[in-house]
């Protein structure tokens, strides 16, 4: 297949992938991959930035849905207790705390299928209060309607994650209680409400590596395609169905990684769960395979993420920084002035880099 040509601006931003494409690229040499990867980063981030979220659990357990990844589905036994909503003070507390340790967005999670009204107006408060601290806020609090979804915006939400989770073909092995259309109706509703789509999936739950490609195929024909895409290695949890799933192949998580970022060029792809089981050298190659984003903590929810402290050393092993947060809408004007200075600086200091993109 002919790949896109990514020094044409504009020309790589696709809507229209067909899976036989995405295939092919998950079956290239794992070095053209990368190099196809990086080509693509460089020419819409700066390669050595990453965008730094925090994420907490806003409330824990007993959720009603039936994902078998999952340790806060009501339908296991894990040993996870279910807690109360947060109050609003500790939750600005704890976002204060994340703004302080380097942190530019904080996300709030709750373990709902979709939020009840006297729990909205709990949450709306917390968003206009995190925001108020000058963070990005992102929330994932289940299916949202119109409505939901319209009042979030109104209080300034930046983001709102709903994860696709698996192609449309594995998804019924995973969950049962919730449609692919649902997901797919709460992303419109939000995306209509004119809030930022933070929207991937999970590898290593048993699927085929088609299903893989069928995921980002999702993904990448959304338009506009998710502002942050997180990609999960499963995390398995004792008392989950998936506790005993054949662990996946680091490389194969990689190719996940490059391959979504050739998709989804001005997106933000996240290195989310899994990386406390990682090694430093995985952790590496996803970043030189196109990752700009990591939740920072000890704790993803209810599942363990590397220390701060661990972070900073690996940032400053690999010569990374943290991206810088803002709050404001993006606009076309500053995208653009991003990514041809982005452009100049790359020409200019490693003209042989890009060479064969002309």
């Amino acid at each position: 297949m002919t790949l896109p040509r990514t020094h044409d601006a504009g020309h790589d931003i696709r809507h229209d992938w067909c899976l036989d494409e995405i295939e092919a690229l998950f079956a290239l040499p794992f070095n053209d991959l990368l190099w196809q990867a990086q080509q693509v980063h460089r020419r819409y981030f700066d390669p050595n930035a990453v965008q730094v979220s925090t994420l907490l659990s806003i409330k824990t357990g007993a959720c009603p849905e039936d994902c078998k990844y999952c340790p806060q589905s009501g339908h296991y036994n894990t040993g996870l207790g279910k807690e109360k909503l947060l109050e609003i003070d500790t939750v600005v507390a704890q976002a204060e705390a994340a703004k302080n340790a380097g942190a530019s967005r904080f996300c709030m999670g709750a373990a709902w299928r979709r939020p009840r009204e006297r729990d909205l107006d709990v949450v709306l408060e917390m968003v206009r209060r995190v925001k108020a601290l000058g963070l990005e806020t992102c929330m994932t609090l289940g299916m949202l309607d119109v409505e939901q979804s319209q009042r979030l915006a109104d209080a300034g939400l930046d983001y709102y994650n709903h994860n696709l989770d698996t192609s449309p073909d594995y998804y019924g092995e995973v969950i049962t209680t919730r449609t692919y259309t649902d997901r797919l109706e709460t992303l419109a509703n939000v995306r209509d409400a004119g809030m930022k789509v933070c929207c991937g999936g999970i590898l290593g739950m048993g699927e085929q590596p088609s299903d893989r490609a069928g995921l980002l195929q999702q993904l990448a024909c959304l338009d506009p395609h998710p502002e942050s895409v997180p990609i999960n290695m499963l995390v398995k949890v004792p008392g989950t169905p998936l506790e005993n799933v054949e662990d996946l192949d680091p490389i194969d998580f990689i190719r996940a990684i490059a391959v979504a970022r050739i998709l989804m060029p001005r997106s933000h792809v996240r290195l989310s769960a899994g990386r406390e089981q990682m090694a430093e050298s995985t952790q590496s190659l996803a970043f030189l395979a196109g990752a700009n984003s990591i939740f920072y903590g000890d704790t993803l929810l209810t599942t363990d993420n590397p220390e701060v402290a661990r972070d900073h050393a690996l940032f400053e092993k690999l010569g990374l920084h943290a991206e810088s947060g803002h709050t404001e809408n993006d606009n076309g004007t500053q995208a653009a002035e991003l990514e041809t200075a982005l452009w100049q600086r790359n020409n200019t200091e490693h003209p042989q880099f890009y060479d064969a993109m002309l």
